[in-house]
């Protein structure tokens, strides 16, 4: 072969190798322990740093995200809670929870995202869906709707079962959308807290958060650890520095420890290579959708949040774009805070991240003649 073949040849390989060479040394930044982490920035979702984030693994308790997410918008939290012989036989009951007993609802949830007690989940899922079957399938259901596209869940708890199972990614979808209900970050930025039961009057425990990041690690929130010996160490943690919200999750470390360890290396990487600038602040943006067959005409909209960029390292903010999609007509009744919408966050040009574009108000059903002018010119509204 001659030397100009030979360069040829040469240029030839480097050109195929060189993309794969960068890629993987970019995923050599940081030695994790866990076969699955991802790293995102909390108000966007945007993802900072990413190994295998798409392959399935078993979620173990970090399930009880969802568990406790659908008992925040179906129970109230002074609700009582009847300790059936199921909850009380399921494995790994911290609490010592005993069939008969009676405990409200905030109660459970404290013994159910800080001490992960997998009776506690039993109990919540059957008070809300009747039975561990039926919540699987309200579980299964509010996942799709969050774009949690590689989930299934059986059970409220994590249990292993081969049907139960998540990504890293998804369950950071989760995660960010979980730590904005303020309820759900009080109970999960907690270290200590004392559970109280309804019946028997005089028992009480003191519950300690089994994630041992809280307190140790600068501005930690939360959020929610996991273990079995199928799923190895799990842990979805946050933390918040100077407005700057991360979100890390890791799946299947080796040890209970190493997650703890990984979830570090990840927050600090992700603080030492993110910042944060203001985009949109959600009090200047105005909006309006029509409204068809309501007692009104139009509705006033909201984003949900301010829009704001996460750079990462050289990144300039020019290279940010929002754009908009607002649905045009709603059907009546329309509710406060309804999604009408979302503002896209692109970063030249691809989507990484999203915020919801609400209802300001209620409209209710009604025959205002403009109203029904609207619905007789839907698909004229449509086009435009």
């Amino acid at each position: 072969m001659g030397l100009l073949k030979k360069i040829a040849v040469i240029c030839l390989c480097l050109t195929l190798v060189l993309p794969q060479a960068a890629l993987a040394e970019t995923q050599e930044d940081i030695k994790l322990s866990a076969d699955a982490a991802i790293l995102i920035e909390a108000s966007t979702g945007r993802v900072i740093w990413e190994k295998n984030a798409d392959e399935r693994r078993y979620p173990a308790s970090m399930t009880k995200m969802m568990t406790a997410l659908l008992t925040l918008e179906n129970l109230s939290a002074d609700a009582e809670v009847l300790i059936s012989t199921k909850a009380a036989n399921t494995e790994d009951v911290p609490m010592g929870l005993m069939a008969g007993e009676l405990l409200a609802v905030h109660e459970l949830l404290n013994g159910l995202l800080m001490l992960s007690d997998n009776g506690a989940a039993v109990a919540l899922a059957e008070q809300i869906g009747g039975s561990v079957p039926s919540f699987a399938e309200m579980m299964n259901a509010k996942a799709e709707k969050l774009g949690m596209k590689d989930t299934h869940f059986v059970n409220p708890n994590g249990l292993t079962n081969a049907e139960h199972y998540s990504t890293a990614r998804d369950m950071a979808r989760l995660a960010r959308h979980v730590m904005q209900d303020e309820k759900f970050r009080e109970i999960v930025l907690q270290q200590k807290q004392l559970l109280r039961w309804s019946v028997p009057k005089n028992k009480m425990m003191m519950a300690e958060n089994t994630n041992e990041l809280l307190g140790k690690y600068e501005g930690m929130t939360g959020i929610k650890t996991g273990w079995t010996q199928a799923a190895g160490g799990c842990l979805a943690a946050s933390a918040k520095r100077g407005g700057l919200e991360l979100i890390a999750v890791v799946m299947h470390a080796e040890t209970p420890k190493d997650r703890f360890k990984d979830a570090e290396k990840l927050l600090d990487y992700g603080f030492e290579h993110t910042r944060l600038v203001r985009g949109v602040n959600k009090d200047r943006f105005r909006g309006s959708a029509w409204v068809k067959d309501g007692r009104e005409a139009k509705v006033g909209l909201h984003l949900a949040e301010d829009v704001d960029f996460p750079l990462i390292d050289a990144e300039d903010k020019s290279h940010y774009q929002v754009v908009y999609e607002v649905e045009k007509v709603l059907a009546a009744p329309v509710k406060k805070g309804q999604k009408a919408g979302s503002a896209k966050l692109l970063y030249k040009g691809e989507q990484v991240g999203e915020v919801e574009i609400l209802a300001d108000t209620n409209v209710g059903t009604g025959s205002d003649w403009l109203s029904w002018l609207v619905g007789f010119l839907e698909p004229v509204f449509q086009k435009i």
